[in-house]
């Protein structure tokens, strides 16, 4: 394993939802500019990895003209890019992510197509993992935690916080996810998504965090995982156009 010997830094950010309306109008017309601020963030921070944890597209039914732009941005990012469909993109047969041709990208891993449940970056000792949504209906976010492998163990999921879900009963799809799992994951760090503001969240030892949407939060995450061990939780702004004021 290699000796980490600077510290590693993270962007995360979540509900980025590509689109060609609520999105778009915030940028001229530019449904991709959410991600567009975002990657050039963690440009500027010198990240050595993106999480985009659920929801980074707002639906399955995106043109392939926003899609290629998706595609080439996330291309040109100069680092590796892990995404977690979400409830909004879930990875189906016509999602997003086939139809973009998402997961030919080099540097780009789609988490339950391009890899299952988890990916590895041995040059990082590092390994992300999380449970992409399939469908539309309830799923466990943090359901089937696999292994640490790595020195830095780095979770994702996309649902709602409660402290004490009660799944006794299914009347709508909740996503839910609850304190005692994210204490029993053992992550390093855990990226949530679906809540549009930023906060952290109980779950034990374990740091869990929203970033909270981009337009709406006007930051994201940046997880400094330290050459000590120790891993630092900040927010970075994002320069929001004057038509989202």
């Amino acid at each position: 394993m290699p000796i980490q010997t600077r510290d590693l830094v993270l962007v995360h950010t979540s509900d980025v939802h590509v689109d060609e309306d609520y999105t778009a109008s915030l940028f001229q017309g530019d449904g991709n500019g959410s991600l567009r601020l975002v990657l050039e963030t963690a440009e500027a921070l010198s990240a050595d990895l993106v999480l985009l944890c659920g929801d980074t597209f707002e639906c399955n039914r995106l043109s392939s003209s926003v899609l290629q732009h998706s595609a080439d941005l996330l291309a040109k990012a100069g680092r590796p890019v892990v995404i977690l469909p979400g409830n909004h993109d879930p990875v189906m047969e016509d999602s997003v992510f086939h139809k973009g041709r998402l997961h030919d990208i080099a540097n780009v891993s789609v988490l339950g197509l391009t890899h299952e449940m988890s990916v590895a970056f041995p040059h990082l000792d590092l390994e992300v993992w999380g449970r992409a949504h399939r469908h539309y209906g309830d799923m466990d976010p943090l359901a089937h935690i696999p292994p640490r492998k790595a020195r830095w163990h780095i979770g994702m999921a996309h649902g709602h916080y409660e402290p004490m879900p009660d799944r006794s009963t299914n009347v709508r799809a909740s996503w839910l996810i609850g304190e005692d799992e994210i204490a029993a994951s053992g992550a390093d760090y855990l990226a949530l998504g679906h809540w549009n503001r930023p906060v952290q969240v109980k779950g034990g030892n374990v740091p869990a965090f929203y970033s909270g949407s981009p337009d709406y939060a006007r930051s994201v995450n940046v997880v400094r995982l330290t050459a000590q061990g120790t891993v630092n939780v900040s927010r970075a702004p994002l320069t929001m156009p004057a038509s989202a004021e």
